[in-house]
């Protein structure tokens, strides 16, 4: 690797290292695993770091992050990736409002919550609510339509109410 390329992968990929990790965690469900995934990811980064060709370098990152995730969980826990029907219809939000919490619950409960959510909604509200990517760039990410991004934040944001809704039925 050339000292531009070096420089370029320091540019490029350790600003994003937080976020890179985050969504790690979320997609394996835990720290150490999470730790596995994000070293393999930067590995194929800075391996690939030619192949940036520009744009949104949190974006190619995270893609990145995600495709080494899939590739970790289908290797090492295949009942965790579930395929969802692309089809479905999704509820549009209005994207000129910012990223914003869904919910005002303590992180404990939300915690949980995100974490019962099947992988591609978790995936999705990860990158929407908490990193803050639009429609646009979690396709990017995810290579997937945007109409599938709708679908999947409608879906997880729906079964998110619906599990508070049980907790607070609960209490």
């Amino acid at each position: 690797m050339s000292a531009n390329e070096a420089d370029q992968f320091e540019r490029i990929v350790l600003p994003h290292l937080d976020a890179a990790y985050n969504l790690a965690r979320w997609l394996a469900g835990n720290d150490h695993d999470a730790e596995d995934i994000a070293q393999e990811a930067c590995v194929r980064a800075f391996r690939f770091i030619g192949g940036h060709r520009g744009g949104d370098a949190r974006a190619w990152l995270l893609a990145i992050v995600r495709n080494t995730a899939f590739s970790w969980l289908k290797k090492n826990r295949p009942h965790a990736v579930v395929s969802i029907d692309d089809d479905e219809l999704a509820q549009i939000e209005d994207q000129n409002v910012p990223a914003k919490a869904t919910f005002s619950a303590d992180k404990n409960a939300l915690r949980a919550a995100l974490e019962a959510l099947q992988l591609e909604f978790r995936e999705a509200i990860v990158l929407r609510e908490l990193e803050g990517l639009s429609y646009k760039e979690i396709a990017e990410v995810a290579k997937v339509p945007v109409g599938t991004v709708m679908s999947r934040l409608a879906r997880a944001r729906r079964q998110l109410q619906k599990h508070f809704a049980q907790k607070e039925g609960e209490s």
